[in-house]
C-alpha cells in the first residue's frame, strides 16, 4: 500500500445517500419559495456543508433560510435514511480488505456527526468506524472546498498529508483534497468524470478501490 491512511467522503462514497438527501434538499427549497430541481440541488450543493447552502440562497436572493432550516431538513433525511439508506456497494468490502491489512482510514465528511452516525448505523458501516475515525464539517471552521477537514482528519490520524490519498465524489472534496496537498480517487458512479478534474485517478466501481489504492 502506498500510502499510510485513506480517507473516505461520507456521502455518495460510502453510503448511498446522494439521491435521498438531494430529492428531500430540492424539495424543501422549493417548498420554501427558492425553486430547486434535483438537478440544480446536486449541481449546487452536492459535497458541501450546511453553511454554504445558507450562504448561496442568500447570495442568490438576498434571503435568509429560516433559522430552523437544518433541524427540519435533518429531521427529513433521517427519516428516510432509516426507510431506505443502502451502503454503496462495494463498501464493505474495501474497508473489511483495509482492515485486514492494516491499513489505517477513516471519514472526513461535510455532514454532521449526527447525519454520518445515523447513516453508518442504518447500512450497518458502523462497524468499520469507532469515533476515532470520524471527522465531520462541524469539527473545522470551513467545510469544502477549504482542505481544513481533510488537513485535521490527517493531523488527528498523526499521518502527512503527502501520505494521505483521499476518495471523493464531489467538485468540491475534489478541490478541498487538491487545496490539502492529497491524492485523490475520484469516484464517478454519480458525479460525471469532467466534474472531477484534478483528481489522480478516476473510477466507477467501488469494487476497484481497493486494488487502486496498491
Amino acid at each position: 500500500m502506498r500510502y499510510d491512511l485513506i480517507i473516505f467522503d461520507n456521502d455518495g462514497v460510502l453510503v448511498d445517500s446522494e439521491p435521498i438527501s438531494n430529492t428531500l434538499l430540492a424539495a424543501y427549497l422549493t417548498e420554501l419559495g427558492h425553486p430547486t430541481s434535483y438537478e440544480d440541488s446536486l449541481r449546487d450543493y452536492m459535497g458541501s456543508a450546511m453553511h454554504r447552502i445558507h450562504d448561496l440562497v442568500l447570495e442568490r436572493t438576498g434571503r435568509r433560510l429560516p433559522d430552523d432550516f437544518d433541524d427540519v431538513f435533518h429531521a427529513r433525511v433521517f427519516a428516510a435514511f432509516e426507510r431506505e439508506l443502502k451502503p454503496v456497494p462495494g463498501a464493505g468490502q474495501v474497508l473489511e480488505k483495509l482492515a485486514a491489512d492494516g491499513v489505517p482510514y477513516c471519514v472526513a465528511s461535510s455532514g454532521s456527526h449526527e447525519r454520518i452516525r445515523v447513516g453508518h448505523r442504518t447500512t450497518g458501516l458502523d462497524r468499520w468506524f469507532d469515533e476515532g475515525r470520524v471527522f465531520s464539517s462541524q469539527d473545522v471552521g470551513r467545510g469544502k472546498p477549504a482542505p481544513d477537514l481533510f488537513l485535521h482528519a490527517a493531523e488527528r490520524m498523526g499521518v502527512r498529508p503527502e501520505r494521505c490519498a483521499v476518495v471523493e465524489d464531489s467538485p468540491l472534496g475534489v478541490q478541498a483534497a487538491n487545496a490539502a496537498g492529497m491524492d485523490v480517487y475520484g469516484f464517478t458512479a454519480m458525479t460525471p468524470a469532467d466534474r472531477l478534474t484534478g483528481a489522480t485517478q478516476l473510477f466507477s466501481d467501488m469494487g476497484e478501490l481497493a486494488d487502486l489504492l496498491v
